[in-house]
């Protein structure tokens, strides 16, 4: 399953690759992609190892607040 994150509070380079970080942390994640300038993350993961709000969770320990956009 691939998901789109709106994270207004991602604004520089560092703030992706913290984002980015997730992929060696949580299991079940294959790819993510994050883009400061646009201020969106592309998760894709295998949702039967993984949720949505797993995701969230982990990305707001890091102190970012992602929004799911995708539908």
């Amino acid at each position: 399953m691939k998901k789109t994150f709106r994270v207004p509070d991602m604004e520089c380079p560092n703030c992706a690759m913290h984002l980015e970080g997730l992929e060696d942390e949580l299991p079940g994640i294959r790819q993510i992609n994050a883009s400061y300038k646009k201020q969106i993350m592309e998760v894709e993961f295998d949702e039967s190892k993984l949720s949505i709000e797993q995701i969230i969770t982990a990305a707001n320990l890091l102190g970012y607040h992602p929004e799911n956009i995708s539908k």
